[in-house]
């Protein structure tokens, strides 16, 4: 008797299953904390040189949050939803499962854009809370926000791209590393011509990193349109490796 395939829905579940009292919560919780204190921290200390209050404290917390954390930070969330199936022959199990090669690339990537949404809300708790600490009056301006989200949704390509190394590198330190190396790639190409080609330097142009006046400028729709490029194209990557290299493994 032919078994019943499992869908996108249940993939989704499984994987929730598994986030569920794992440690990335602690690299969640903890990592986000330490660039937002060292960001405070030089706020403090250029106090009488950075006056634009809100807006100079983004600028001290992206400095260190979007070049060298955020990458890595999304990096560890990708690395752990591929750590159970890199174990013994547990990907050769989940392969020979009735499950579409798509779905369990598509649960585990809408997993992980959940997650780095959430991360960004928490950067946006920490921020808030920094500014109020640091004496800042009232609350930031709503467009900081805005770049937030915005940074996350650049975030996503690098998410997609991620995943897919996790996928492919059977090392959890791999994927961490080469988002700190993309990270670092990215600061530079952001200072070049060819940032908005970059999808490294798409998150950080996103988040508007150790700016005040916008990145983007006019140019939201092809940070839009580029973002989305990305995902697609290291999503079909991933399906497809999956579904070709693993069935021959």
């Amino acid at each position: 008797m032919k078994r019943k395939k499992v869908g996108l829905l249940t993939c989704m579940k499984a994987e929730n299953m598994k986030l569920k009292r794992s440690f990335i919560w602690i690299a969640f919780f903890i990592i986000p904390i330490i660039p937002a204190l060292m960001g405070t921290g030089n706020y403090l200390q250029n106090i009488d040189i950075l006056q634009s209050e809100w807006f100079s404290l983004w600028t001290q917390n992206t400095l260190f949050y979007s070049n060298f954390f955020y990458a890595p930070l999304i990096a560890v969330y990708c690395a752990y939803t591929w750590r159970v199936e890199n174990f013994n022959h547990n990907r050769n199990s989940l392969m020979t499962a009735p499950v579409p090669a798509g779905c369990i690339f598509l649960a585990k990537l809408l997993n992980i854009f959940w997650v780095t949404l959430l991360t960004q809300a928490w950067v946006w708790v920490l921020y808030v809370l920094c500014g109020k600490a640091a004496g800042l009056p009232g609350l930031p301006d709503t467009v900081i926000f805005y770049w937030l989200v915005r940074g996350a949704w650049g975030g996503m390509g690098v998410a997609t791209l991620l995943l897919v190394i996790s996928m492919a590198v059977r090392s959890f330190a791999v994927p961490v590393a080469f988002g700190l190396v993309g990270g670092i790639t990215g600061l530079l190409a952001t200072n070049s011509a060819y940032g908005m080609y970059y999808p490294f330097s798409l998150m950080m142009m996103g988040m508007n990193s150790n700016k005040y006046e916008d990145m983007l400028g006019g140019e939201g729709l092809q940070f839009m349109v580029f973002s989305t490029l990305y995902i697609v194209l290291f999503c079909l990557c991933g399906v497809k490796w999956l579904a070709v290299r693993d069935v021959k493994a």
